[in-house]
């Protein structure tokens, strides 16, 4: 049972304004920077630091950040040439969407069921240029018990169907790029050579460029050790998100472990895509645990 004195929040500046989740009794806190995308910059579970974060592209306004959990919304991944076409028309849009390069709004905070953050996003202007549905996002940050999950809801104001896709990119700190994922994903699409290969478990990313995506997974989780900490973390997530893309650099101390609802160029082939009814919305949650 949950003891609500056990949590709070508390308010900093670091570059950008911050919003820490903290529970005292597992050791337990979270950062979120609304102004940068709404991503958490830290997710410290049973006393772990479980993410990698570069300060310096988080600190410039101007750059992708290179860290943290970046939320990824209409895309995942990218498209070719950096365009779409939806119904004759063709758009241009950056990598992994509009959602995580736009400052999001802070809705409401509280500690009567875990320590918990709610954000929102509405589409703008700039962001019709490139997608051409107007679109309100609720996310709720919840800290509870050691657990991080992330509750999202993804709403169309548009007089049309609202296609997208949705994911997280989570960089999880760790010197190995060598680890055992458990998964009972038995595929994978290697985008480096466009092949689809066997999964046996354990997957190395040393010497790769581009991700790749485990695809056959019926189970809605996957975890995989952090030998930073010597325990394992552990992805729950809604059946939607039907993939997990796997991605590092090289020299980098960290391994992305990613659900996304669809794959690259979803937009464009019109695989996987989540449509959304005009005046409803789709409700999506991810929790990240970590296990001693």
């Amino acid at each position: 049972m949950s003891n609500q004195s056990n949590y709070a929040i508390h308010n900093s500046v670091d570059g950008f304004p911050l919003i820490e989740l903290t529970d005292a009794t597992t050791q337990s806190r979270v950062v979120v920077c609304p102004e940068r995308g709404a991503i958490v910059i830290h997710c410290e579970l049973n006393g772990q630091e479980l993410l990698y974060l570069d300060r310096e592209t988080f600190l410039n306004p101007q750059a992708n950040i290179r860290g943290g959990i970046p939320v990824l919304f209409p895309i995942c991944g990218q498209l070719v040439n950096g365009e779409y076409e939806w119904k004759g028309s063709t758009y241009k849009m950056k990598n992994h969407g509009v959602a995580r390069v736009k400052p999001w709004q802070v809705e409401t905070t509280g500690t009567d069921d875990g320590a918990y953050v709610t954000l929102t996003l509405h589409s703008d202007e700039e962001t019709l240029t490139s997608f051409p549905f107007a679109f309100e996002l609720r996310f709720t940050y919840r800290l509870k018990d050691g657990r991080l999950t992330i509750e999202q809801h993804y709403a169309n104001h548009s007089e049309e169907e609202m296609p997208m896709v949705a994911g997280f990119h989570p960089y999880f700190a760790t010197d190995s790029k060598k680890l055992a994922y458990r998964s009972d994903a038995t595929k994978l699409l290697d985008y480096n050579d466009n092949i689809e290969k066997p999964f046996s478990g354990t997957y190395d990313l040393n010497g790769m460029v581009e991700s790749s995506a485990l695809l056959d997974a019926k189970q809605t989780e996957i975890a995989f050790p952090l030998k930073n900490g010597g325990g394992s973390v552990h992805l729950s997530y809604s059946d939607e998100f039907r993939y997990v893309v796997l991605w590092s650099v090289e020299g980098k101390p960290f391994v992305c472990v990613e659900p996304w609802t669809a794959l690259n160029e979803a937009l464009n082939n019109k695989k996987g895509l989540l449509l959304v009814e005009p005046g409803q919305a789709i409700d999506l949650q991810m929790t990240i645990a970590y296990e001693k």
